[in-house]
């Protein structure tokens, strides 16, 4: 079939496919309808999008590549979440994604909508090697300080992973007691693709978790406010005072239980 006689619809449908040539999006650049000249301008804002995902996938690999050149593997990235709520635990995850794999989209949770993380995280589940996670719920935090609960929830869930990896891609630390190869990286999220995918199933895990207790404690808003310190959450916490979910030894919950005695 001569593209000059080809309907917009099977245009359409032929931009589509993997396969389309130079040659024909070429012929398509003179063809003078409006409604092919708008489907080919979003085929190229389309392919361009893509590009720019996998030059950024390449960028976020860099890591990776530069240890599996040294023989080292499996690797890992561990990243934590909900160090600075003043309710629920802190969650850790630990990821090991295949050499080969492509994730798109895949970035720091933080850039990502609840929907774009919950897609990824299905995607990462389907694909890792392995990921664990593991959550240090507020009386430990308020027993040890929300730092070390934060290692302390990261080391657990290296811990579990299987296979035992060889390189821990950590977000910002270095965690004790572990032998093992450890990069910290400064803004791993941002710069690493295990440490990413770490960061979603930490973030996605998480929420989760926060909903859940919404659930049991509706008068805080948790599955709103994930245990942040929202206008909302700070006075139901006035109100109703601390639950056992709530960080003691963080000041708005310790000024609330000090008012209270």
């Amino acid at each position: 079939m001569k593209q000059a006689k080809m309907t917009i619809q099977e245009i359409k449908r032929k931009l589509g496919e993997a396969d389309v040539s130079e040659e024909w999006v070429l012929q398509l650049e003179s063809d003078e309808r409006k409604g092919v000249q708008r489907l080919l301008a979003r085929w190229k804002r389309q392919r361009e999008r893509e590009r720019l995902l996998r030059q950024k996938w390449q960028e976020m690999s860099r890591f990776e590549r530069f240890y599996r050149e040294q023989g080292l593997e499996p690797i890992a990235g561990v990243d934590e979440v909900g160090r600075g709520p003043l309710a629920g635990p802190v969650v850790a995850a630990a990821v090991i994604l295949p050499h080969d794999c492509y994730i798109r989209g895949l970035n720091d949770s933080k850039k990502l909508s609840p929907p774009e993380r919950e897609r990824l995280f299905a995607e990462i589940d389907r694909m890792a090697v392995a990921w664990a996670t593991s959550a240090v719920p507020a009386h430990r935090i308020d027993e040890i300080n929300i730092y070390r609960a934060s290692l302390e929830a990261m080391s657990l869930a290296v811990r579990q992973l299987t296979p035992q990896p060889h390189v821990l891609l950590n977000d910002a630390v270095v965690l004790p007691n572990l032998e093992v190869v450890q990069e910290k990286i400064v803004d791993g999220d941002e710069k690493s693709i295990s440490v990413a995918a770490a960061s979603i199933v930490a973030k996605v895990t998480r929420d989760r978790l926060m909903k859940r207790l919404g659930e049991l404690y509706p008068q805080y808003g948790f599955e709103r406010n994930m245990g942040y310190a929202t206008a909302e959450h700070l006075e139901a916490l006035k109100r109703y005072g601390p639950t056992a979910e709530h960080r003691r030894s963080f000041a708005p919950v310790r000024d609330c239980v000090a008012r209270a005695t």
